[in-house]
């Protein structure tokens, strides 16, 4: 089961290369507060514009920095499902515990073609494969009866649901055998998911706050609901800030200015506007994370 806080880690570049000692330094800051895992290669890692060995890199750096302490899910998805099963087999020469598996995007697959993708990607991996499902991102929502119909297949553990659907995450749970875990893919849904059963949250917002996002999901999974509102409030300033742009420019920009990497990200994806750096200083300070 993955169960818990993953932060969908950020890739860090330096003169346009892997900044391997700038991964290691957030892979260590999110082990030292706590999380269950992280996630390389997501598309907060900008993994679309990554080359073939530059994904394979980050995921061999993960696992080697992580060394067993935490879990390391490996995003090995695509569009192309050849491609998907070429990343997967290229991942798990490393010590990984599983695979990030994205719905299609551009394509736009049938549900048929939805469960036949993942159902042939599963078929090639050894390790546990975890969908996610983001309709904003891929065109396509991946309804709950194909999630349903997957979670049939002895590899396929878990989603990541980021359709911003509480009745869809519900209908999912209500579904899938008990060891298939429902992870959130919006920050600001952690709540609500986990209250109506999920078991945790692939996060963006972690890659700076790691502590209160897992000491809120250690007290909803405690039923202490007093204490995890608290602190889902004090967070939401904080998320709506980290997605006033285009994950995850807004979220490098902040860990730049935290100190953690360098000010780099890769075309498409552009820097910041003035103002919008300005609501991520003004945001940070007020959450205490700088001065």
């Amino acid at each position: 089961m993955f169960k818990g806080v993953f932060t969908a880690i950020v890739t860090p570049f330096k003169d346009t290369v892997i900044d391997e000692n700038a991964l290691q330094k957030i892979i260590e800051f999110q082990i030292k507060n706590g999380v269950s895992g992280i996630v390389a290669c997501g598309s907060t890692g900008e993994s679309a514009t990554l080359s073939f060995e530059e994904h394979i890199k980050v995921i061999e750096l993960s696992s080697k920095f992580c060394n067993g302490r935490v879990k390391v899910i490996a995003g090995t998805g695509s569009n192309n499902t050849e491609e998907a099963i070429c990343l997967v087999k290229a991942a798990e020469k490393f010590q990984i515990d599983g695979h990030l598996q994205i719905a299609p995007y551009y394509n736009k697959p049938t549900q048929e073609g939805l469960y036949l993708h993942f159902k042939k990607i599963s078929e090639n991996a050894k390790l546990p494969v975890i969908l996610y499902n983001v309709p904003s991102r891929t065109s396509v929502n991946m309804l709950p009866a194909t999630v349903i119909r997957l979670s049939g297949i002895k590899n396929i553990k878990g989603i990541k649901e980021a359709s911003g659907l509480l009745d869809q995450v519900t209908e999912i749970l209500s579904g899938v055998p008990d060891d298939f875990c429902v992870l959130s893919g919006d920050d600001a849904l952690t709540f609500p998911i986990i209250a109506v059963g999920g078991h945790g949250v692939i996060s963006t917002v972690s890659n700076v706050a790691p502590k209160d996002m897992v000491d809120m999901v250690d007290h909803l999974f405690k039923g202490n609901y007093k204490t995890a509102r608290k602190l889902n409030f004090q967070l939401l300033p904080l998320i709506h800030a980290m997605f006033i742009e285009t994950n995850p420019i807004p979220v490098k920009k902040a860990l730049n200015i935290m100190g953690l990497i360098e000010n780099e990200i890769r075309l498409p994806l552009s820097e910041p506007s003035g103002a919008t750096i300005q609501k991520i200083k003004e945001a940070l300070k007020n959450y205490g994370i700088i001065k």
